[in-house]
């Protein structure tokens, strides 16, 4: 089976991160989002993975030379020379998503984590019937109005229609942003610029040829600090539901806690709930870490605290200093000693001497 990956975006949501790799190679609990997903398609099997790609296509191209012996799958890549939206990039690898076989794909959207119920979307496709062309996964939202809601049939799954930020109660399901898709849909995707959710599945659901299934657990869509941030909490949930042997365990650790195994925490300290520390980390004596990401080799000194917040790779965060509320610290910055930073997004390659006690951004 074949699987498309959207990894054409530029990112700005979660700046400054996404200035030092494209945001499918941010890092989310200790590794690059997108391998989250390929790890979930090489389960269903997927034995070849498209990533269509737009912003900093070098990148993208090391990450594949890393990690396609790692992952057992054969990683692609379609290039975009200008943006194409969320359905073009299908059109310009038809030749590999269509191969003859019949058999559907997959198409994800790179910045959502979720329990990738995969095998489920295919055994839920394949139950429709040879006239179906798609099935969408939707996910249920507690304040529908923001969104472009999916009206289907509750029994069958049949798609009615889509409606945008609806004034009036119609449903409280979203698209997901993960499909499972026929190769006859590529028939009705030209080669230029076009939205799948505008343009294309409209016309397939007023043929009766769309489908929606219910997406069982979490799903956040990561784009965005709060987001992301949220989407770490579900995840690491998930794990501990699961019976996770990944979640660390001591007196150190409160709530779920993923900590890399080459990491290094000191004496004295109190980690969690919900935090994700990295490869090489190196954190202090009495310090505080709750409700955060720490990206690979970030030093943590001497009775620092970090809450509500992302520190970016190989940044320094100062003796006693604390970083609070939503602060997103790019690669490489250095806090000195006993700073405040409050909802502050420094940029990378900065070092602060002085304490940030309003939200702002650093450049």
């Amino acid at each position: 089976m074949k699987a498309l990956i959207l990894v054409g975006g530029f990112g700005t949501r979660l700046r400054p991160l996404t200035l030092s790799c494209p945001k499918p190679l941010v890092d989310f609990c200790n590794k690059p989002m997108i391998v989250h997903q390929i790890e979930a398609l090489k389960n269903v099997g997927v034995n070849e993975v498209v990533l269509a790609i737009n912003y900093q296509p070098k990148v993208m191209m090391g990450f594949i030379d890393e990690y396609e012996k790692k992952l057992g799958v054969k990683i692609v890549c379609s290039q975009e020379e200008t943006p194409m939206g969320t359905a073009g990039p299908l059109a310009l690898a038809r030749s590999i998503l269509d191969d003859g076989s019949g058999d559907p794909f997959f198409v994800l959207n790179s910045d959502v984590i979720c329990e990738y119920p995969l095998q489920q979307a295919l055994d839920f496709f394949k139950s429709r019937g040879e006239g179906a062309e798609g099935t969408i996964l939707v996910t249920k939202v507690e304040d529908p109005s923001k969104y472009g809601v999916v009206v289907f049939d509750e029994g069958t799954g049949k798609v009615d229609k889509f409606v945008e930020k609806p004034k009036v109660f119609v449903g409280d399901k979203i698209n997901a942003g993960i499909y499972l898709l026929s190769p006859k849909i590529l028939d009705r995707i030209e080669l230029r610029p076009t939205s799948i959710e505008k343009e294309v599945f409209p016309k397939v659901a007023e043929e009766g040829k769309l489908f929606s299934m219910v997406l069982p657990g979490y799903w956040m869509d990561i784009g965005q600090p709060k987001d992301y941030l949220t989407g770490l909490k579900l995840h690491l949930n998930s794990l501990a539901a699961a019976g996770s042997g990944e979640l660390a365990k001591g007196d150190n650790f409160v709530g779920n806690v993923l900590v890399h195994p080459t990491a290094k925490i000191g004496a004295g300290c109190k980690i969690g709930p919900d935090v994700s520390i990295g490869e090489g980390c190196v954190v202090g004596d009495g310090v505080r870490i709750s409700n955060a990401t720490v990206f690979r080799g970030v030093q943590i000194k001497d009775h620092a605290l970090v809450s509500g917040s992302i520190v970016g790779w190989d940044s320094v965060i100062g003796n006693w200093s604390r970083v609070e509320n939503m602060s997103v610290l790019g690669e490489d910055v250095t806090v000195k000693d006993e700073l405040y930073l409050n909802g502050a997004v420094v940029l990378l390659h900065k070092e602060i001497k002085a304490s940030i006690e309003s939200p702002q951004i650093i450049l």
